[in-house]
């Protein structure tokens, strides 16, 4: 079920952000918001105006299948994912061997 939501538009200035806090959180070994600073500091460097926006970070899963469950089944990361009025987004991994989580995962969708 589409939950009444349209379809997001894979946004090229939004897979960059994602995956510069991918990144980011890969280098860092650990799992946060801030890792490659705030949202709305990383949007507004990308030429974003006020847009509304959500951001779900993850580690350790191994796959986008597991990335997009483990978010799904936690309601402040499915409810971002169900947040109304979203039309673009960008999704991101960046794999680390040598940390706890390996795998690190960023998705940001916007207005």
């Amino acid at each position: 079920s589409n939950k009444g939501l349209g379809p997001l538009a894979v946004d090229p200035r939004l897979q960059e952000i994602a995956q510069a806090q991918a990144r980011a959180m890969a280098a860092d070994g650990r799992i946060s918001h801030d890792a490659h600073g705030a949202l709305a500091q990383r949007l507004k460097a990308a030429g974003y105006g006020r847009n509304v926006s959500v951001e779900n970070v993850s580690a350790g899963y191994h796959t986008l299948a597991e990335a997009f469950s483990g978010w799904r089944d936690s309601p402040p990361h499915n409810a971002n994912m169900l947040a109304r009025g979203m039309k673009r987004m960008g999704i991101a991994s960046a794999y680390a061997p040598g940390v706890k989580y390996k795998v690190f995962w960023t998705l940001v969708m916007t207005d």
